[in-house]
């Protein structure tokens, strides 16, 4: 059973929206959908979200798995993967375990990967050196 569910995963379109359809509200589904046209709300699946061409997303997104070759604005949790493809734009928050960006892509996101996934959870702030260890070496032996 579960080999013919991730086939119907992968393989084919279960959800469609077009690209003359807008919508607002939550999303829920099994499967693979795609959304061509606007959408706002909210997106909860574990399944997969591909945002096409000429899709323009505004929504909290978890998801299994995202694919963007549109627009997306606002948080994506995916637990398994996100995808942002050379015609893609992602603004927002990307909390995932992979992420792929292509040449091209337009990313203004703060993106954390972890290999643990808690969707219930935000963000947490780190902070990033400066300068790299050996530079400070450098400095350090100048001074």
């Amino acid at each position: 059973m579960k080999e013919k569910k991730k086939e119907i995963e992968e393989g084919k379109i279960t959800g469609f929206f077009d690209k003359e359809t807008e919508i607002k509200g939550d999303l829920q589904f099994k499967g693979t959908f795609r959304l061509d046209g606007k959408f706002k709300g909210k997106v909860d699946s574990e399944s997969v979200l591909i945002i096409g061409d000429s899709g323009k997303v505004e929504a909290d997104v978890k998801i299994g798995h995202i694919i963007v070759n549109g627009e997306i604005k606002g948080n994506i949790h995916a637990s398994d993967k996100v995808e942002v493809n050379s015609n893609g734009r992602v603004i927002g928050t990307i909390i995932t375990p992979k992420l792929i960006v292509e040449e091209g892509a337009y990313l203004e996101a703060n993106c954390q990967t972890t290999d643990k996934l808690s969707l219930e959870t935000g963000m947490k702030k780190t902070s990033v050196p400066s300068v790299l260890p050996e530079e400070n070496q450098e400095d350090e032996s100048k001074t």
